[in-house]
């Protein structure tokens, strides 16, 4: 979980200085922040809480044993 946040909160601050037009030529580059941004920000819960719901309801329905939890 620890990796997955810290490389997203990276990116996130990498680009809000484009996000906030901030420096010379950044007016063009400004939209693409902020729509990267955005995507990193709705991804994150979907990758932490979503998707090992869903994996593991999939591997239920397989009946196939579930991986042991990681401590």
């Amino acid at each position: 979980m620890r990796p997955i946040t810290m490389t997203t909160l990276a990116a996130i601050l990498t680009l809000l200085p484009l996000a906030f037009a901030l420096g010379q030529g950044s007016e063009m580059q400004q939209p693409l922040a902020v729509a990267i941004i955005s995507g990193l920000i709705v991804q994150l819960p979907l990758v932490l809480g979503v998707m090992p719901v869903l994996f593991n309801l999939m591997q239920r329905r397989r009946g196939a044993p579930s991986p042991p939890a990681s401590p």
